[in-house]
């Protein structure tokens, strides 16, 4: 593929093992084996939005694997802001989760798709919004290729951290909570960079935990305590997360 070009032996190797990797089927699939009561109010069945994001990394300069991240634009009517991996809502034209991923990536951050190897999916995750998000990892060949171009609308920075950093507890915290009746962990990290400092949390946190374990194929310092919440069946069931 034109996005390997270029890459060294260890990193060819990263994406052949990668693409071994098969992701647990996701919980999140919608159901058609339930049909609403007549006449029961019952309503819509519920049926959630998807979402995909990219995990994209690269060698650092000392031969680290760093994953981009961006700071989405403060103007934003959600997630205004917070850190987050360049993705969102797919959209018609869309052939699958990669081709969302990497459609939304170069929207938000003007990242060429040609430079990005897809090398695997993973396990997808649920957003305080309902939205089923499908982590997409890719490979990109040459750092230097990328120039960003940010969409001001929706992303006021771009930076990037090292992703062994989410398998660490050196700058890690976290919270006990409770969501549709399930408890489940938030986790919170912190980066510097400069006079920069980066919250990374929630859902982009949790994804960058599952990436760091499936990447460097180990457990997490810290507890990673992954819930796995129930759908409602009925759209006026739904409610965001606190």
């Amino acid at each position: 593929m034109e996005g390997e070009e270029g890459l060294g032996a260890d990193m060819q190797s990263l994406i052949r093992r990668l693409r071994l990797h098969r992701p647990a089927p996701s919980p999140y699939e919608p159901s058609d084996a339930v049909a609403p009561a007549s006449g029961a109010g019952a309503g819509e069945l519920f049926r959630p939005r998807r979402a995909a994001v990219l995990v994209c990394l690269f060698r650092g300069v000392a031969g680290e694997l760093r994953v981009i991240l961006t700071k989405r634009s403060s103007s934003l009517s959600t997630h205004s802001g917070e850190v987050a991996l360049p993705g969102g809502k797919a959209e018609e034209g869309d052939a699958d989760d990669a081709a969302t991923a990497l459609r939304e990536s170069k929207e938000e951050i003007g990242l060429d798709p040609a430079l990005v190897t897809i090398v695997t999916y993973l396990e997808h995750f649920l957003s305080k919004h309902l939205l089923v998000v499908v982590p997409v990892i890719g490979i990109l060949s040459d750092i230097q290729a990328f120039k960003p171009v940010l969409n001001v609308a929706e992303v006021d920075e771009i930076f990037d951290v090292p992703l062994e950093m989410f398998l660490k507890d050196e700058n890690w915290t976290s919270d006990e909570l409770e969501w549709m009746g399930q408890p489940f962990t938030l986790h919170h990290f912190t980066y510097e960079k400069g006079n920069e400092k980066y919250i990374i949390w929630g859902l982009t946190a949790g994804i960058l935990i599952h990436a760091a374990s499936v990447v460097y194929q180990r457990q997490p310092d810290f507890p990673e305590k992954r819930a796995q919440f129930n759908l409602p069946k009925y759209s006026k069931e739904c409610c965001s997360m606190p």
